[in-house]
């Protein structure tokens, strides 16, 4: 019999691991589902109608798939640099020297952290809130976390002092992640915040601006320029969301020549395929940032009908974050009228079981009590939301006075002597 035993041999932070979990674990996409829980790009991907499988410069060459890719993506890092050189912060141009282009934006996070974190010694700063991938990842390389929670809802800003206060008196801390359009709160954080934590006197580490959703919040708002002027500022970006190629994985991390060529050095030496080369070139041309504008204009208009039309629905209570990406923060209100989490998980699980819209429940996070976080769909697919939410709302609440009507009888009978 073999020695073997997973138990003693694993390492134990991996034993322990809670793998990330998305709303899909439970309801899966059967083709009639409404999916706005993942904040997808419903309009699809940033592809032209003239892009198609051949050989030429827009086109997939299918007869090179027996050829490892370009391990260096120049073209595709230059259209990401023309991309992101607006000038907003700075004139001074971001070149391929500042790119690592990743499967993901996840790919990033995890090259930083086994980059600059030695395990079971250095730690990460995060602000909840936030993504649960920089935790997830952080255990996978046996990081601790240190964590100083964003400011109260609507706002959910960065609270600089205490950031300034933590790394000035907590040790090994070397990598700080920062949600920018904030998941799932919405929000920017502000520049001059980043930049103050930037410029800390003592503490010697690295700043993450992770922006996802930035091509959803205003012209102005990426930092990703901002890389040529700060040595430990990384901005991560993904063509996962406005773009809607999520089905290809690939992300980009803007940052000094020096962190580029560190993590340019660890990864896999063809972590871009050729397919995933091509799709994205073509949505970073002339054609495809057309297309993406025009999905993302739709996106942005559905997201200004649903904040209209969500005030107006019995039991949807506040927004309870930004408008900087394609999805929303909203409370689902009890019977009393307060946000509640029975209220909102029920909601949620209803929605999915009873009329095929899938949302994602957010109540257990800091500052989201009671909230579900809906990703921006599709006209007809904002449509079918709002009269599905309508009637599970008017369900779940009429379920919960019910309930404690029946609640309020048993503890009139219980004062009074009464068994039930």
């Amino acid at each position: 019999m073999s020695a073997f035993n997973l138990e003693t041999c694993a390492r134990p932070n991996i034993l322990s691991l809670v793998p990330y979990r998305c709303a899909r674990d439970d309801y899966k996409d059967d083709g009639k589902n409404i999916l706005l829980d993942a904040n997808e790009n419903a309009y699809g991907p940033s592809i032209s109608s003239g892009f198609s499988t051949g050989s030429s410069s827009s086109e997939i060459d299918l007869l090179g798939l027996h050829r490892y890719p370009d391990p260096h993506q120049e073209e595709l890092k230059q259209l990401l640099c023309n991309l992101r050189n607006t000038n907003h912060h700075t004139s001074k141009p971001l070149t391929p020297e500042n790119l690592f282009v990743g499967v993901g934006s996840d790919e990033a996070i995890d090259a930083l952290l086994r980059a600059f974190c030695i395990p079971g010694k250095d730690r990460i700063l995060t602000c909840p809130p936030t993504y649960g991938m920089y935790a997830v990842s952080a255990q996978v390389n046996d990081v601790s976390i240190v964590k100083v929670p964003l400011g109260s809802a609507p706002e959910f800003s960065l609270d600089v002092p205490a950031v300034m206060e933590t790394l000035s008196n907590e040790p090994n801390i070397k990598i700080i992640y920062l949600c920018s359009p904030g998941n799932p709160t919405s929000t920017l954080i502000d520049k001059a915040d980043v930049e103050r934590i930037l410029a800390h006197p003592t503490w010697n580490g690295v700043v993450v601006a992770d922006e996802a959703y930035i091509d959803f919040a205003p012209e102005d708002a990426s930092l990703a320029q901002l890389a040529v002027e700060y040595p430990n500022l990384v901005v991560m970006q993904t063509l996962s969301k406005a773009f809607g190629l999520a089905g290809i994985r690939l992300g980009a991390a803007f940052t000094s020549p020096a962190i580029a060529r560190v993590l340019n050095s660890l990864k896999a030496p063809y972590n871009i395929s050729s397919p995933t080369s091509a799709l994205a070139c073509h949505a970073l041309s002339k054609d495809g940032l057309a297309v993406m504008t025009a999905h993302r204009d739709k996106l942005i208009a559905q997201r200004e009908r649903l904040v209209g039309e969500l005030g107006k629905i019995e039991g949807v209570g506040r927004l309870r974050g930004g408008l900087a990406s394609n999805f929303l923060l909203f409370e689902m209100l009890n019977a009393e009228g307060q946000p509640d989490n029975v209220t909102a998980l029920a909601v949620y699980e209803a929605l999915a079981e009873t009329k095929g819209v899938v949302v994602r429940f957010r109540g257990k996070e800091h500052g989201c009590a009671g909230c579900l976080r809906i990703t921006v769909g599709k006209e007809e697919e904002v449509d079918r939301f709002l009269e599905a939410l309508k009637k599970t709302l008017a369900e779940v609440r009429k379920t919960g006075e019910t309930v404690s009507s029946a609640e309020e009888e048993n503890k009139e009978k219980a004062a009074n002597g009464v068994v039930a």
